[in-house]
Order: C-alpha cells, then sequence, then structure tokens
C-alpha cells in the first residue's frame, strides 16, 4: 500500500498549511447561539397545533407468550383518537425482552393516553429467560451459548513454549445503553397529501423510505415523504432507522388526520432503543523477557441480545496482532434488548479485553508500559494506515510528556503511603473513519449570498460548522457568510452520521461544489480583470489576479453574474487524497487517585493525544475528543445495565439508577490534536486530508482507566466498571493474581 505521500493528490485537495485561511482554526459553532437561547428546536420540543400526545404500552416480562390482548377499552378511553398494535401484539406472539413495544394510543392529553394504555387487557404466560451476560458455563448449560470456531494464525503453542513468561488473567466490559439525553422518537405530520415526520436521527436521507415501506396506506408514497431533523439529541449510533415506534406514530396521524408526537419514555429508551454489546474473557499472553509479546490465546464471551453475538474475534486482541495468535468467540443469547451500534463498534471492548492484559504482562516484568507497548508497536494493525507505527511512538511521547509519566509513573501498587493511591495508565486505539456518499447543492447569487444544501444532519458535533468553513475556505469567505441548509430528506442525498464518516462525506462534497463554483466565478470575473481565469484567487472577500493589485470585492465579482446564481451539485463517494482519507490512531494516558478504605476511584487528569489527519475546526475537534473522553469515563466508572436474574428485568432502567458522571467526577481533559508543529509526523498526519473523529477517542478510556486503577492499587479489578465494590473486592481477593 503506498503512504499518502507517495499518491496523487485529488485536485479538490484542501490547500496547504501555509496557504489556508479558515481551516484549521477554532470557530465557533454556527448554531451554537440558537442552542443556549433554546431557539433551536428539537423533535422532542415540537408540538404542532392540534397535536395528539402518543403512548407505548410494552411488555413487563423478559420472555412471555401473550395469551390474551384486548384494547376495547383503550379504544373507548376519553380523548383516545387511534389505537396501533405492533406485530408482537397477538395471541399466541412470543416477547423476549422486557420493554418489548406492543400497542400505541394517540390521545389529546398526555393524561388520556397513558389512562387508555392502563385500560389495555394483556394476559401473559410466563417462560424462561436467561439475562446472565457474565455466566458462560451457566449459559452453556442453558442452551444459551454458541461457540464459534477458533480462529488461529502462526503456531501458538510453540509461541508459548519460547515465552519467557506467560500471563494469564480474565477481564469483563459488561452491556450499556447508548442513553440519548433526547430520547427516540418523532412527531408526524399527515396533511392529506403528504407526510411530514419530524424524527429525532442520525440518518435524514435514508429514512423516509423507512417510513413509507412501514405504512401500507397507499397514499404515502417515498415521493410525498419527508423526514425533518433540525436538530437532535444524541444518538451515538443508536438512531439509523425510522423504527417500529415512528412508524406507529406515522401510522396514528395518518389515521387521525392530526399531529401525533411519540416520543419513548426513559425506562423503554434504555430497555429496546439499543445498546453495546458486552465482552469477557479468559486471556493468556507469552511474552519474552525484553517485553516482546511471542503469543497470545483468549477465549471471550458476550451478548447482544436475543440473537446472541457478542464482540466480534477479529478486535481481539486489539491493535497489537502477536505472529502467534488464537482467538475464540462465545456467543450468548440472553433476553435482553438488541444492541445498536454504539460508538466505535466492538473496540473499546476489545481494548479493554486487550489492553488491560498487555499491561498485566509489562507488570509481571516489572517494566514501563510505555516501553512494553513501544517494543511491541512493529505488530500493530496496519490495515488502515501505514505509518501507524510511526504515529503511536510520536503520540505516546506527546501523551507520556503533557502527563509527566517520566516523574509521576511507578511500579505497579506504590501509588503511596496512606489509604488514598495514585496511578497511571495507558491505552492505544486506532479507527477507519473513511467518507460516506455525500451529495450537495452549492449556489453563489447575484447578491453575494452563498448557500448548500445537503440531506445530512448536524447532531450536535458542529457539521453545519465544518461545511461553512470548508465552503469559505475555498471562496475566500467568513464562515458566518455562509448558509448551511441541512435536516432536510428533500435536500440532496447525503450518508448517515455514523462511522466517522460525516466529516469526511461533507467537507469533500462541499469543497468539490465550491471549486466547481469558483471555476465558474473566476471564468465571469476574468475579463474583467484583465487576466485568466487560472491567474486568480479568491482571499479574504476579495477575487483578485495573484501577485498583482487587481481585484474585486465578492460582491463586485458575484455582480457580474447578472441575474442567474451559479449553481453546482457534487458528489463525494470515497477517499481522495488529500481531501479525505481513512485511518487515525491515538494514545490516552488516565491518571487517577483510589481511596483503598472506601473503592472510590477520582479522576485527576486525562490526556488524549489524536490523530484526525487534516483538522477543518480545531475547537470542534478538540470538543468531539472531550466529549467522547467523558462517555469513555462514564462506561469505565459507573454505566451498566444492571439486569435481575430471578425477574429477567432491566432494574435501573432510569436515570436515577443508570449511574452517569457529574461534571465533578471527570477530573481535567487536556487534548492534544496532532498538528505540523509535531514534527515530520504531524506535517504528514495533516496534509493526507480529513478522517472522521467521533468514535476513536472513546475506545481507549476503558482500558486506560482500568490500567491507571491497577497502577494504584496494585491488582487488576477484572471487569468494568470500576465500582466501589468491585475495587475493594479485587483487594480482597488479590484481582487477577
Amino acid at each position: 500500500m503506498a503512504t499518502f505521500q507517495e499518491q496523487e493528490r485529488s485536485e479538490y485537495a484542501w490547500p496547504s498549511a501555509k496557504d489556508r485561511q479558515i481551516i484549521g482554526q477554532r470557530t465557533t459553532r454556527i448554531d451554537g447561539i440558537y442552542k443556549t437561547t433554546g431557539e433551536a428546536k428539537y423533535s422532542s420540543d415540537l408540538n404542532p397545533a392540534d397535536v395528539l400526545h402518543g403512548r407505548l404500552l410494552t411488555s413487563p416480562y423478559a420472555h412471555a407468550r401473550i395469551t390474551k390482548i384486548n384494547v376495547d377499552a383503550a379504544k373507548k378511553s376519553k380523548g383516545v383518537q387511534g389505537v396501533y398494535l405492533f406485530a408482537d401484539a397477538a395471541v399466541g406472539s412470543e416477547i423476549r425482552w422486557q420493554g418489548r413495544e406492543l400497542v400505541a394510543v394517540a390521545a389529546d392529553t398526555p393524561e388520556q393516553a397513558e389512562d387508555a394504555i392502563a385500560a389495555i387487557e394483556v394476559e401473559y404466560e410466563v417462560l424462561e429467560h436467561w439475562v446472565d451476560e457474565a455466566d458462560v458455563e451457566g449459559a452453556r448449560a442453558a442452551g444459551r451459548a454458541n461457540e464459534n470456531e477458533a480462529q488461529t494464525a502462526g503456531d501458538v503453542d510453540a509461541g508459548f513454549a519460547q515465552a519467557d513468561k506467560i500471563i494469564e488473567g480474565h477481564y469483563g466490559i459488561p452491556t450499556i445503553t447508548h442513553c440519548c439525553w433526547e430520547t427516540h422518537g418523532s412527531t408526524c405530520v399527515w396533511d392529506g397529501r403528504s407526510l411530514t415526520a419530524y424524527l429525532s436521527t442520525q440518518n435524514v436521507s435514508g429514512t423516509p423510505g423507512q417510513f413509507t415501506n412501514g405504512l401500507t396506506m397507499k397514499d404515502v408514497d417515498i415521493e410525498s415523504t419527508e423526514v425533518v431533523c433540525q436538530y437532535e439529541g444524541g444518538g451515538f449510533g443508536s438512531k439509523f432507522a425510522a423504527d417500529t415506534w415512528g412508524i406507529a406514530a406515522a401510522y396514528l396521524a395518518h389515521e387521525a388526520g392530526r399531529p401525533v408526537k411519540l416520543m419513548l419514555s426513559r425506562a423503554t429508551e434504555l430497555q429496546v432503543a439499543g445498546n453495546r454489546p458486552s465482552g469477557y474473557a479468559e486471556v493468556k499472553i507469552g511474552i519474552k523477557n525484553d517485553g516482546k509479546m511471542v503469543a497470545w490465546d483468549s477465549v471471550h464471551w458476550g451478548t447482544s441480545g436475543v440473537g446472541g453475538g457478542g464482540v466480534s474475534t477479529g478486535v481481539t486482541p486489539y491493535i497489537f496482532t502477536p505472529e502467534n495468535t488464537r482467538r475464540q468467540q462465545i456467543s450468548i443469547s440472553t433476553n435482553t434488548g438488541g444492541a445498536r451500534a454504539w460508538r466505535a463498534p466492538n473496540h473499546p471492548q476489545g481494548c479493554a479485553l486487550t489492553q488491560t492484559a498487555m499491561e498485566d504482562a509489562a507488570a509481571a516484568l516489572g517494566m514501563d508500559p510505555i516501553a512494553f507497548f513501544k517494543k511491541n508497536l512493529d505488530i500493530v494493525d496496519r490495515a488502515q494506515h501505514p505509518d501507524a507505527a510511526t504515529v503511536y511512538a510520536k503520540e505516546l511521547d506527546i501523551a507520556a510528556d503533557l502527563i509527566g509519566w517520566d516523574q509521576r509513573w511507578h511500579p505497579r501498587g506504590q501509588g503511596g503511603g496512606g489509604a488514598v493511591k495514585q496511578g497511571l495508565g495507558i491505552a492505544l486505539h486506532s479507527w477507519g473513519g473513511g467518507a460516506h456518499p455525500s451529495s450537495c447543492m452549492l449556489k453563489i447569487r447575484p447578491d453575494g449570498g452563498v448557500e448548500t444544501y445537503l440531506g445530512s444532519q448536524d447532531i450536535g458535533t458542529g457539521t453545519k460548522t465544518i461545511i461553512a468553513m470548508a465552503i469559505g475556505e475555498t471562496l475566500g469567505l467568513p464562515a458566518d457568510a455562509i448558509k448551511v441548509n441541512v435536516g432536510r430528506s428533500s435536500y440532496p442525498v447525503s450518508g448517515g452520521s455514523g462511522g466517522s464518516t460525516t466529516v469526511g462525506g461533507v467537507s469533500g462534497s462541499n469543497r468539490k461544489a465550491a471549486v466547481e463554483a469558483r471555476k465558474e466565478l473566476f471564468a465571469k470575473v476574468a475579463p474583467r480583470l484583465n487576466a485568466s481565469a487560472d491567474q486568480l484567487e479568491a482571499r479574504n472577500g476579495e477575487i483578485r489576479v495573484q501577485g498583482t493589485d487587481r481585484k474585486l470585492d465578492w460582491k463586485q465579482a458575484t455582480g457580474l453574474l447578472g441575474v442567474q446564481p451559479i449553481e453546482v451539485m457534487q458528489t463525494h463517494r470515497g477517499d481522495e487524497p488529500g481531501l479525505t482519507a481513512r485511518g487515525v490512531g491515538g494514545v490516552q494516558i488516565a491518571d487517577v487517585s483510589v481511596d483503598t478504605e472506601t473503592g472510590i476511584v477520582r479522576m485527576n487528569k486525562y490526556v488524549a493525544v489524536q490523530d484526525v489527519g487534516t483538522i477543518i475546526d480545531l475547537l470542534t475537534a478538540e470538543s468531539q475528543v472531550h466529549g467522547a473522553v467523558i462517555m469513555g469515563i462514564a462506561f469505565a466508572l459507573t454505566e451498566e445495565q444492571i439486569m435481575d436474574n430471578a425477574t429477567g428485568r432491566f432494574i435501573n432502567s432510569d436515570m436515577v439508577n443508570y449511574k452517569l458522571p457529574r461534571l465533578g467526577d471527570i477530573g481535567e481533559i487536556i487534548v492534544h490534536m496532532i498538528q505540523p508543529e509535531d514534527g515530520e509526523v504531524g506535517r504528514a498526519e495533516h496534509d493526507r486530508g480529513v478522517v472522521g473523529l467521533g468514535e476513536p477517542p472513546v475506545i481507549s478510556p476503558g482500558a486506560a482507566i482500568s490500567n491507571a486503577v491497577a497502577n494504584a492499587i496494585g491488582v487488576r479489578v477484572p471487569t468494568l466498571p470500576l465500582t466501589p465494590d468491585r475495587v475493594l473486592a479485587a483487594l480482597e481477593k488479590g484481582g487477577n493474581a
């Protein structure tokens, strides 16, 4: 594979670092004022005139069969304007997880809808369930375990035979939910001719067809259906579908002839709207005395819900793959809600199961973990980025310097003489982050106005700002001079916001459109400036002849268009060297304090060093990393789905008991984005094009924080989250030792 330096750059490649006017700077989000003032309206904020309020009846059981269901009383209940039965709401239907949606009602008021739900008669035959994702032996005995064939590379037995030390341990990371601040749902409006779904979604262009496929009315088709999402309150991979409750809202709106608002309750949101699969593993590593890993053998298990699944085999061992490797996955079927993509699917689990074991190996040798990780950089995965080892080495040095590693790291268990111990831990991660297909329509008007239209969505990460900066850089205008129109499926098709592909996709299509529009504008302006089009440049709100003082300001230049605006449609479908690329690496180091009397873990400082190629908006890039690290701290210290084995119920499906960190639990977060000033690595990375950032920085925290705790207290707490009871139990038992 050729490195990015060797590839021919796209004609649309971003300007070199020295020639950039806007991109790479810290630019405030253009929609920030609307959000802070409350002018921004999310799907859950919408209350059209005459709106009906939707509510759901869901199953209280993890596994049951419906023996009776009667909705007649609900239909007759005061204020009820419609009742919708889901596919599983029939006598004889088997319910396979708590929270499974059965009936939706729409009524004049929320209270009337709740009364109608209470009036529905349902009887169940309760069946046996299994919800214990960690008990692999119990799952085997219950017939819930599917053991996949082991995958082997090299000669594993020979690898262990040549090892100077063999390290074995147990590690685990439980199921968590997406926990979107704005729950799933929509407000659907049928005006007699068309359906508009104000859907909380990260997939504006892709969901209209899901609505029409889910509805059977002859007067509802793809041409008459529009999805709108101007602002979305979190998705993290779970909001790509219209979902059954979205179809229910659309059906009820059509039947009642009135808007219907149906947002999931918090309990239902946590139970059925998506989760991140669990992973537990028994790991065995063979190492040489110099720290070189020569063999890996692991068996891991977990669940994605009823369908089994769990963490894929391909992410263990994570990033580092010794020549002699054997890994096996056991898929456990549980009576729990199904998994959906959660930021960097499989990677946080793979990292937590792998790099904790690696730090245990370093500790067994008495070796500095950074030296241990560097010793094994020759076996890092180069599939996405051929220069990964070089980038990681640089990032390890930067992170170590920012945390004060040389001054503050200590061998495991030597974290202080009192009850409170301090420790440091590291982890590395990677991600693809290419560009999704994206189309846009860019217009330059004779009055100087510039607008772009695309069916993308700004899900809170600054996408609109990125688009404005990409166009502004190309046309020589400030970002606030660009009007960005997103959030409607009637606009040109753009991909869903997933896989860290949005920024690459939307910046790519808008950069290409702006370049083509600039060519047309230059052709109009060149005769007036007595120059050829290829002599012109757009900078600082002017079109000018390079190297001369001949110029027109932006409005003078666009005034030459007459009455016809420039309109350019462009599509970006994949990586183009210098414009967009894929493959990033990051290094993170956690600094924690652990009270060995209470088991409480406190975050002191967290350093995140991240490569994302060309950075468009440094401010939003740093913000993305901050947000990801906070989510990582959550799943490392407090966050988990807790199932009751006796009843099969999700017993913490509320915001009182589903524990998330508060501001005081986060500590100091230091973000360092790889930049040209970081030497050859920084310059090369920054020139290869935009790579996605949404997911990679959320991968490492579980491993880094677990490693820091182990460094502090001298024993491994084998399973996340690192709650006080688990910390105290590990201290009493001796962890994985």
